[in-house]
């Protein structure tokens, strides 16, 4: 096991990269909540907002991958799911209308945010090339969550029509080689009960893509990466506070477990072509 982060001399590691042998990446790259020191006189968003626009807690779900990647810093230092261009902003417009930062905030810290943000994908890239120079085929599963009650705590949901309990983003997946294995991973987020009640999970509901990572992956490596975002709806958590609902979180979790089993298997089933299946290796 290899274990690499960069380093900071006097804040948490910007992100931490465990890897391990297999297929499965298990991404939280929103995770982080931390902001670097020489930011934070910057810093104009109050804590517990700031927290409701970050994705606490899906680090949880981490646990399943082969190598894991946990974003430690918050999306607003470096948003890890943008592009460079969008990465670090001080417009409003690009944050769902809340003000974020000073607009006076010094280039060189813009800077060095982007340079921290080009460090992460030049890292990633090397990871991915290796495990699917091993594999072929890997699988790549970026966690995510989302607020359903917007307008406050006591106040209506959204409604779960189009607010699945999971949604699946599968924007960048070929159906014609990953169709199966979309439906089995789906069919298994469902076969676990959460708080009582299978959850409901839906492909492609609340957004057009995953974003820039995932984007990014497909541009990149093409059908060898299958990247699905997992988007949960903030059910195990007070999204207008910092209360938790364990049990419900580890509900998620036996369902997430079970859909990356299904997922091994079907990697396992479905070499990437020129490569042999372990099972057809076995049965010779």
């Amino acid at each position: 096991m290899e274990q690499a982060s960069l380093p900071s001399s006097n804040t948490t590691a910007p992100w931490d990269i465990v890897t391990q042998p297999g297929p499965v990446l298990v991404a939280a790259i929103h995770a982080g909540h931390t902001i670097r020191k020489s930011l934070r006189p910057w810093l104009e968003i109050g804590e517990t907002d700031r927290l409701r626009e970050e994705d606490p807690l899906t680090d949880f779900f981490l646990a399943a991958g082969d190598s894991i990647i946990r974003a430690n810093r918050s999306r607003f230092e470096f948003d890890l799911n943008r592009p460079p261009e969008s990465a670090v902003t001080t417009d409003p417009e690009d944050t769902w209308g809340l003000r974020i930062w000073d607009p006076a905030l010094p280039k060189k810290e813009k800077e060095l945010s982007l340079a921290l943000h080009r460090e992460f994908y030049d890292r990633i890239a090397e990871l991915v090339e290796a495990m699917i120079a091993e594999h072929g085929r890997i699988l790549v599963l970026d966690v995510h969550s989302y607020n359903h009650r917007r307008e406050g705590r006591d106040a209506k949901p959204d409604d779960s029509e189009g607010s699945p309990d999971i949604d699946l983003g599968a924007t960048t997946l070929h159906k014609d080689i990953y169709g199966e294995l979309l439906d089995r991973f789906a069919d298994a987020l469902r076969s676990r009960p959460v708080t009582g009640r299978s959850p409901e999970v839906g492909t492609n509901v609340r957004w057009e893509d995953g974003g820039h990572f995932p984007e990014w992956l497909h541009a990149e490596y093409g059908d060898a990466a299958c990247v699905m975002t997992l988007e949960y709806k903030k059910i195990f958590m007070d999204e207008w506070g910092y209360s938790a609902d364990i049990l419900a979180l580890q509900d998620l979790r036996e369902g997430f477990l079970a859909a990356v089993d299904e997922a091994r298997d079907w990697l396992a089933a479905h070499p990437a072509p020129g490569l042999a299946s372990p099972e057809a290796g076995a049965r010779a």
